[in-house]
């Protein structure tokens, strides 16, 4: 479950450029970069989906 609430948490859209306190700059650009790269995985799988649907 903790996964999941992870994910729905980076998945938010207001938590993707909030600023988290006690973390350095880096590890704030890491997250950053992670956040946009699973939100562009999931786009593609949504967009793959319903390509496989129209066919």
């Amino acid at each position: 479950m903790e996964v999941l609430r992870k994910i729905l948490h980076y998945a938010n859209p207001l938590n993707l450029f909030r600023k988290s306190d006690g973390e350095g700059v880096n590890l704030r650009v890491m997250h950053g970069i992670n956040k946009v790269s699973m939100t562009v995985f999931l786009l593609c799988l949504i967009y793959m989906f319903i390509r496989a649907l129209n066919r």
